[in-house]
């Protein structure tokens, strides 16, 4: 591997301050696709584990990362940076873990926003073929979102904040109908079973853990605004705890309103048999065909939503690695007119057309393959991070307290770091159900193996780093 030559940014930030905690919550939320869970999360998660109380987890899980925020906004107090995990590990388990930590994001993102365009192309080139006839390739209309997504985030972060808001609210409206109307019209009943500790025994709980874990994808990311904010102290935690807050009742009362549309005991068969047209199907029966119809297109201006944003959090991790010397240079520049950082944005874009065009030429599936093989991977990744950073959290604050308190500098951060390690064996223990793939398969072992080859990479790289070019070395998370 080259090693990049260090020259001065163009600037040292990715913006002016203008960002506030409404804009936040709309990157984060959107990043987690509230009606892509709805339609494809939930009912896979029915169908493959056979858990009635998926509601219940969502509850648990919003819970645990509502624990883990403590311990994240205490970090996001002391250190602003727009690496987030990279930079937190840094600070807290040294040099060389925080590169290895950063290579993992790199691939964690890049694999989350990569895996969408299979799902995107799939689903919006089935639409227009529904609806107009018109009879494209997926990849064709997986290479203009690539092209469309580039564009946003070439532009400043404000015009993708007035985006996403709108995306974001008919979004949530159209789940909020869809959710009342399995309510008011419950062919059993109303039922809160699906809500009790019962139901949530039964099945393959681990993987219905894996499953709704993925769901929170992208709660993270407020962090990586921090050199945008107004006021990062105040900023990030308040925007987390609202996204944690808001992504976990809103999926849990989305997955019990299921439940109630189908019937409790209907809702495993259910699912099996309808899969991710489960919720269009139930919109049919309850509201009508019409709103099924726009449901089906604002799925696709979900799907939207979610590559935006984690195209945004991809840029700036690119931006934070290049600034430190641990990518090539030119990744820290930030465009004159518009604060962003363009160069990061440029490379997720050709990272994003590249595979696509790849699995084209493959011919492969791209729901199966590009779409379940690269988002679980990205999530598998994210969830290694997020253990990693609790324990950063700790080891940070172990010498200086810095004026925070036993909860948000120890315990929080402790319960997480455990909590967050459990999940992520669990997944890898599931990872078979995740890839829909025998147990055994190579795919099981070779996929995960990506992430744990990008860890050692990136520890390797830093040592390299500390012998060859002590100053680069030095220079590692201190960029705020």
């Amino acid at each position: 591997m080259a090693i990049p030559e260090v020259v001065s940014p163009s600037s040292s930030g990715t913006g002016r301050r203008r960002i506030g905690v409404p804009e936040i919550v709309f990157f984060v939320v959107a990043a987690s696709a509230p009606l892509t869970v709805a339609a494809g999360g939930l009912p896979t998660s029915f169908a493959v584990t056979g858990v009635v109380g998926i509601p219940l987890l969502y509850v648990i899980l919003a819970v645990l990362l509502a624990v883990f925020t403590g311990g994240y906004a205490a970090m996001s107090r002391s250190i602003t940076n727009a690496g987030a995990f990279y930079a937190y590990i840094t600070h807290g388990l040294g040099r060389a873990a925080g590169v290895g930590a950063a290579f993992v994001a790199l691939i964690s993102y890049n694999t989350m926003q990569i895996g969408l365009y299979g799902l995107f192309g799939f689903t919006t080139a089935d639409l227009l073929k529904a609806k107009t006839g018109l009879d494209l390739p997926w990849w064709t209309v997986a290479l203009l979102g690539v092209a469309v997504v580039a564009v946003l985030g070439f532009r400043r972060v404000d015009l993708n904040a007035r985006v996403l808001g709108v995306l974001l609210a008919v979004e949530f409206l159209t789940v909020l109908v869809f959710d009342l109307a399995q309510l008011a019209d419950a062919p059993s009943g109303v039922s809160l079973g699906p809500l009790g500790f019962h139901a949530a025994s039964d099945g393959a709980v681990g993987a219905a853990f894996c499953f709704a874990m993925a769901s929170f994808m992208g709660f993270e990311a407020a962090a990586l605004y921090s050199e945008e904010c107004r006021d990062p102290r105040r900023t990030i935690s308040r925007a987390t705890y609202i996204a944690v807050a808001v992504i976990g009742v809103f999926y849990a009362f989305t997955a019990w309103a299921m439940t109630v549309g189908t019937g409790t005991a209907g809702i495993i068969g259910r699912a099996q048999k309808d899969g991710p047209g489960l919720v269009f199907a139930l919109a049919a029966e309850h509201v009508g065909k019409p709103f099924a119809d726009l449901a089906q297109l604002f799925l696709v201006t979900s799907l939207f939503a979610a590559l935006l944003s984690f195209h945004n959090a991809v840029a700036r991790y690119f931006f934070s690695l290049g600034r430190e010397g641990v990518l090539p240079a030119p990744l820290s520049r930030t465009h004159d007119r518009h604060g962003s950082p363009h160069i990061g944005s440029l490379t997720q874009t050709v990272l994003a057309a590249v595979v696509v065009a790849v699995f084209a030429f493959s011919g492969k599936d791209p729901v199966l393959t590009l779409f379940n093989w690269f988002t679980n991977l990205g999530a598998l990744g994210v969830i290694l991070l997020l253990a990693l950073t609790s324990a950063a959290v700790v080891a940070y604050f172990a010498h200086d307290h810095r004026g925070e308190n036993a909860w948000n500098r120890l315990i929080a951060p402790a319960v997480a770091c455990a909590g967050l390690g459990a999940v992520f064996v669990a997944s890898l223990l599931n990872f078979d159900a995740l890839l829909g793939a025998e147990k055994g398969s190579a795919l099981t072992w070779a996929l995960p193996g990506l992430i744990f080859a990008a860890a050692v990479l990136g520890v390797a790289f830093a040592l390299y780093l500390r012998l060859s070019r002590p100053a680069s070395y030095a220079r590692i998370g201190t960029s705020s």
